[in-house]
């Protein structure tokens, strides 16, 4: 059964060595009296350069710069906006987003507490700010956001893979996960929420660790050793949940939180990321299936591939990380 992945892994494996995660750009409109507004707009840097995109903001609505920052992975600006008719029923979008595969995340925040979130993309590089705010809006928008955090983190989708590697029976697989999901749901909720606070490189270098761990773990089975990871798969999936949740509270804190709606958002959220998961989970074990009907012969040797490609990509992963330091 396990061997069937090896067709999954060498067709991604170039695509593995240089995977990195898509983050959005944030445009954060906030009202500080009935005609200004403090305008913060961040652009991920991609490879070596700024994507050349701005936001256009409604006719009238002036900005003068007040400040210009350049981050390793970001470029910040601030401005004083002046605008005096409502922001509600405008129009805002994003110049050049159609030639790019960035998301925008827009926040606005308004004099009278109200809030909006929208997410703009290449296919939808505008939005009109609707008359009153709709909190069923900030559920779909993180929920979306959620699934496709886990679905292009590929790191976190090795170490899922890892596991279905080495989880034998349905049974185990459900605690398997449960347990993956109650830890990395813990520690994303006390992260996201300040409470809890944990320098974000370390913690990527051992997330690398953990699929690096893993294949280790699939090889010994190989050589027909004992392994603690496959009497116990929840506990291993436990301890390094708890990690990966640090990791999913990261991207979180780059997207950004509606401040009104915290809660919410990172419920949402949560639950995007889980169904990502199943979705991952259930494709695997399509693809599976799907193989195993095919009856293919392969070569004993075939069953070391899927842990050294594993191995491999994670510990490239995790010298890169650790010269971060």
């Amino acid at each position: 059964m396990k061997k069937c992945l090896l067709f999954l892994i060498i067709a991604i494996q170039t695509k593995l060595i240089w995977a990195h995660e898509i983050r959005p750009a944030y445009l954060e409109i906030t009202q500080t009296t009935d005609t200004t507004y403090q305008v913060f707009w961040k652009v991920p840097i991609v490879g070596n350069r700024t994507p050349k995109i701005d936001p256009i903001l409604p006719n009238g609505f002036t900005l003068t710069q007040t400040r210009e920052k350049f981050l390793i992975d970001a470029s910040l600006r601030t401005y004083i906006g002046d605008y005096k008719p409502a922001l509600n029923g405008k129009t805002i979008a994003i110049q050049g987003l159609k030639t790019t595969l960035m998301d925008v995340l827009v926040q606005i925040n308004l004099l009278d507490k109200t809030s909006y979130s929208f997410l703009l993309q290449a296919n939808k590089p505008q939005t009109t700010i609707p008359i009153e705010p709709n909190r069923w809006q900030i559920v779909k928008l993180y929920l979306l956001l959620g699934i496709e955090h886990i679905l292009i983190g590929i790191d976190h989708l090795l170490f899922v893979l890892g596991l279905l590697l080495l989880v034998k029976g349905i049974k185990v697989l459900i605690q398997t996960v449960t347990a993956f999901t109650l830890a990395h749901s813990t520690t994303l909720a006390l992260a996201a929420l300040d409470l809890v606070h944990i320098p974000q490189a370390p913690v990527e270098a051992v997330i690398a660790l953990s699929i690096v761990f893993l294949a280790r773990e699939y090889l010994m089975i190989e050589k027909g050793k004992k392994s603690f990871t496959a009497q116990h798969p929840w506990l291993v999936a436990f301890i390094f949940g708890l990690l990966h949740g640090f990791g999913f509270s990261a991207a979180l804190q780059e997207i950004g939180l509606p401040q009104k709606e915290i809660p919410m958002a990172l419920f949402s959220f949560n639950v995007g990321v889980e169904i990502g998961q199943l979705i991952f989970i259930a494709a695997i074990l399509s693809l599976i299936y799907a193989i195993k009907r095919l009856s293919l012969q392969l070569p004993l040797w075939s069953r070391k591939i899927v842990p050294y490609v594993m191995g491999g990509v994670a510990a490239f992963w995790l010298i890169e990380r650790v010269m971060r330091f």
